[in-house]
């Protein structure tokens, strides 16, 4: 009996819940991490992904953009459902990201299992913030009047976020998980030299009651992919933490164009664990005034 032949995985975008190849017909050959592996799998190839273009960015905005209204609508508390179900989603499939994680950024097995167990639970921690943070970033204000002042949060809108280069799988979700656990939907630009777990995790998304266009993800060159978003008029904030320094300068002078909340590459440490700056970093606050009821300075009330 003759040996089968392997079937090769084939790597696609996901945007607005569907997984178009990039409108151009490019791709790039990604390899195993170079400066970690093992000196025999230097250089080895392990899929084509595809090479985005700008009509791609402005497709996944215009997807970002039909989603948020139903996203931000829904209850915190369904929210924090999905996230969960995105975690027990990758439970099932923890065996492949394992082995992608591995060779993405040339980790041993044990290692790199770490990496996805800790990605997992990251998920995990944002669901359970979803319908808690406006407890702690909300919440009456002392007034002088016979009002009631009530800030809440609410999303910013449309967050562009390119992923951390080196920590393609840990570092993606800890820049993703926050940004829609608040309601806000996000178009993601994968780390350019690592992004096969990404595009995976889109195939995790898909079936795991994440509503189409909440997550778009793209593949690519980082530069090419984040000019048009940072200049996009839709485009309501950017996390830079994929960015140089170099880049992140240029990406913050054209997100000024529309006042785009801008979040700067900073050194994190994506195992520990994470605070709640990411969850505020792209909310905004409501304030609403409300008549006490007071009818006077005798202080009856109705």
């Amino acid at each position: 009996m003759s040996d089968r032949l392997t079937v090769f995985k084939t790597y696609k975008l996901y945007v607005g819940g569907k997984f178009p190849r990039s409108e151009s017909g490019r791709v790039y050959e990604v390899t195993t991490n170079t400066s970690a592996a093992g000196a025999a799998d230097k250089g080895k190839w392990l899929a084509n992904a595809p090479l985005s273009s700008r009509k791609d960015a402005r497709d996944a905005v215009v997807a970002a953009r039909k989603a948020f209204g139903g996203w931000s609508g829904a209850t915190a508390y369904n929210r924090g459902q999905v996230l969960y179900r995105v975690a027990e989603m990758l439970e099932g499939r923890k065996e492949q990201f394992v082995r992608e994680v591995a060779e993405a950024e040339g980790l041993s097995k044990s290692k790199a299992a770490a990496v996805v167990d800790a990605a997992i639970d990251r998920w995990v921690w944002y669901a359970g913030w979803t319908d808690k943070i406006a407890q702690v970033v909300g919440g009456a204000n002392p007034v002088a009047g016979p009002y009631f002042n009530l800030s809440s949060p609410e999303p910013t809108g449309v967050v562009a976020v390119l992923a951390p280069q080196d920590s393609s799988f840990l570092g993606l979700v800890s820049v993703l998980a926050p940004v829609i656990a608040t309601g806000n939907t996000a178009v993601v630009v994968a780390s350019e030299k690592a992004p096969l777990p990404a595009l995976s995790l889109g195939e995790v998304l898909a079936t795991s009651d994440v509503p189409g266009g909440v997550v778009n993800i793209l593949s690519g060159r980082t530069a090419e992919l984040a000019a048009p978003l940072a200049a996009h008029q839709d485009v309501n904030a950017i996390d830079l933490a994929g960015a140089d320094t170099e880049l992140a300068r240029e990406l913050e002078i054209a997100a000024a164009d529309n006042l785009k909340r801008v979040l700067r590459p900073q050194p994190v440490d994506h195992a520990a664990t994470p605070g709640i700056e990411r969850l505020t970093a792209f909310l905004e606050t409501k304030t609403v005034w409300h008549p006490t009821g007071a009818l006077g300075a005798s202080g009856s009330s109705y």
